[in-house]
């Protein structure tokens, strides 16, 4: 999502907080949650799931394993949920043609970097630089060249963007900061 005017261009970027997230957290949860309640019906000798027999799985190797893997996607899932509540990689990447600076915004994990803050000048853009690796899974990225600072990415490696998408994308970005563009 973004807002554009003469001067100013506003790009919104989601973090964390997505359907696919929220999915592999419930999905990793419910999955621990099983292998929990397995390991722990072999331990006591009670079934607590009816369609596994506790009879069947010995404690020791099997059902100690499974309270493993149990406890182990706990806390998998707490940091999944953690980085879906704290809303990680949110933020926004603004331009200001008026003012000549460019500012780019993201959250990351609780403590001291946890706002992460870019401001540079606009004259300071080299180009804007597109990367294209097509693989098995194809990856195109959208990078900023900055004097002195190096690549800053400026869309995410899971954001999927054909190569249109992307195409059409760097070229607004480079025709409103007025820079090159470079493909890769």
């Amino acid at each position: 999502m973004s807002w554009r005017s003469e001067h100013i261009w506003i790009e919104l970027i989601t973090g964390s907080r997505k359907l696919s997230n929220f999915c592999w957290a419930l999905i990793v949860f419910l999955g621990s949650l099983g292998f929990l309640l397995v390991g722990t019906s072999s331990y006591l000798g009670r079934n607590f799931i009816s369609f596994v027999p506790a009879e069947q799985i010995v404690f020791f190797p099997q059902g100690l394993v499974m309270s493993f893997y149990g406890i182990a996607g706990f806390f998998i899932s707490s940091y999944l949920w953690c980085t879906i509540s704290w809303n990680v990689a949110s933020g926004y990447d603004r331009f200001d043609k008026k003012e000549g600076i460019v500012c780019i915004f993201r959250w990351g994990f609780p403590g001291t970097n946890r706002r992460i803050f870019l401001r540079f000048r606009t004259k300071d853009i080299q180009s804007i630089r597109i990367e294209v690796k097509e693989d098995i899974y194809a990856r195109r990225i959208l990078y900023m060249d900055i004097r002195g600072r190096g690549a800053i990415p400026l869309t995410r490696t899971d954001e999927n963007l054909t190569s249109r998408e992307i195409e059409q994308k760097a070229a607004q970005l480079a025709y409103f900061l007025r820079v090159p563009i470079e493909v890769f």
